[in-house]
């Protein structure tokens, strides 16, 4: 017997079939706890039990359903919604489309191809909470990287002064604390212009600790604050300083909230046993690790082997072969979050030795920066799928000493 669920806001429809590709039951149920019982006691009828549950398809891994169904231990199978899509074809040819045939759909995709699906990861309650903050936390940087643009572009519009002040290589950056002191005080060119040099050292020392020196970036601030700058018309300069504060506000939220859920991710990632596994190689620290651990999970038996974790990463090429032609890319279709962690972890292990002569032998060879850092990236993840599986601390020699070896 499968099962498949057509999943919606308020309701989802249920279709359960037999070997033979017949429909034995349907039932649409609403989205609360009275109706995940009733999808229960459905599949109590048709023979569902704890040594033997009915694999369910839906195409969604997330919500409150999936997670109810996982608790009991079945096998859930979240469908792509354009495979899905093509399944429909194949029993269609008139694209008429109803929820309870689409559940119908899934579960006789199960029924003809369960082979070629996998199972949701039967992650543990520690790993999922790990997922769920770090992506959280990721979120977070990106929504903040969004603010800090719209900021620039607005600041770009009355104020050069302030982008002079603190944005650049070099520079604080606008969402350091102490450019969002120094702005919240001073929105506009003109209260910048006024700050004595007692304000700013207040505002600078209130925000946080000063990794340069006080003084100098105190004259610094003032040197730009009153050099001659073109400006917006008084009534429009100030209106555009509301503005400001305005975007400030979100940018502190978002500030505020990305470091209450970075010190969130910290803690359940350093509880959870594969945290000492993952930090031990190079280019991986507590944040980036726990990213890691969100996108490959706890669950070992999720992959079948070291180059299904790099495909899904993206780090091993795809090869596109047809007739004649034959085509080694980039692979452009990935768990981007972990391919995203996986270009800076790569950076920052280039500060370790081996790493680094690993990536400089690809550069010899005609390899471009980003090539060779995802090569390297590949080699990386090879490396902690080892790890993981024997339990073992990274090893250098053991990563890195028969491919230099060979290389040299």
């Amino acid at each position: 017997m499968f099962c498949g669920i057509d999943w919606a806001e308020d309701h989802h429809d249920i279709a359960l079939v037999d070997q033979d590709g017949d429909q034995v039951a349907k039932l649409r149920i609403s989205d609360d706890s009275a109706g995940f019982h009733a999808l229960l006691e459905l599949l109590a009828r048709h023979g569902d039990s704890s040594e033997a549950p009915i694999p369910v398809a839906i195409e969604t891994p997330r919500g409150l359903l999936v997670a109810c169904l996982r608790a009991t231990g079945r096998k859930v199978y979240a469908i792509n919604p354009l495979a899905a899509a093509r399944y429909r074809d194949r029993g269609s040819v008139s694209r008429a489309k109803s929820d309870a045939a689409d559940a119908r759909v899934l579960a006789n995709i199960l029924r003809t191809d369960i082979k070629t699906h996998r199972p949701l990861p039967a992650d543990s309650e520690l790993g999922q909470a790990v997922a769920v903050l770090a992506r959280a936390h990721q979120d977070a940087v990106w929504d903040k990287g969004q603010l800090v643009n719209r900021l620039r572009s607005h600041l770009r519009e009355y104020y050069p002064a302030a982008l002079m002040a603190f944005h650049g290589k070099g520079k604080l950056g606008l969402d350091s604390a102490h450019a969002r002191a120094v702005l919240a005080a001073a929105p506009t060119p003109a209260a910048a212009a006024k700050l004595t040099r007692s304000q700013l050292r207040a505002l600078l020392n209130r925000a946080d600790r000063l990794r340069r020196s006080l003084d100098d970036e105190i004259e610094r601030l003032r040197e730009v604050f009153r050099s001659e700058q073109m400006r917006q018309l008084p009534l429009v300069e100030q209106a555009m300083g509301h503005q400001t504060t305005a975007l400030l506000q979100q940018l502190n939220a978002a500030c505020r909230s990305g470091d209450d859920l970075a010190d969130a991710t910290k803690a359940a990632f350093i509880s959870h046993p594969d945290a000492q596994i993952i930090t031990s190689l190079p280019g991986l620290s507590v944040m980036s690790g726990a990213r890691v651990l969100a996108e490959i999970g706890d669950d070992r038996t999720r992959l079948t082997d070291a180059k299904a974790l790099k495909a899904y990463a993206g780090a091993a090429p795809v090869t596109r072969a047809s007739g004649r032609s034959r085509v080694v890319a980039a692979r452009t279709v990935k768990n981007r979050r972990l391919a995203a962690v996986g270009y800076m972890w790569a950076f920052a292990a280039l500060r370790s030795a081996e790493p680094r002569t690993h990536y400089d032998r690809r550069r010899d060879t005609g390899e471009r920066h980003t090539a060779a850092l995802r090569n390297l990236f590949n080699k990386l993840l090879g490396c902690l799928y080892y790890c993981l599986h024997a339990r073992t601390l990274y090893d250098p020699e053991r990563a890195f000493g028969l491919s230099l070896a060979l290389a040299a």
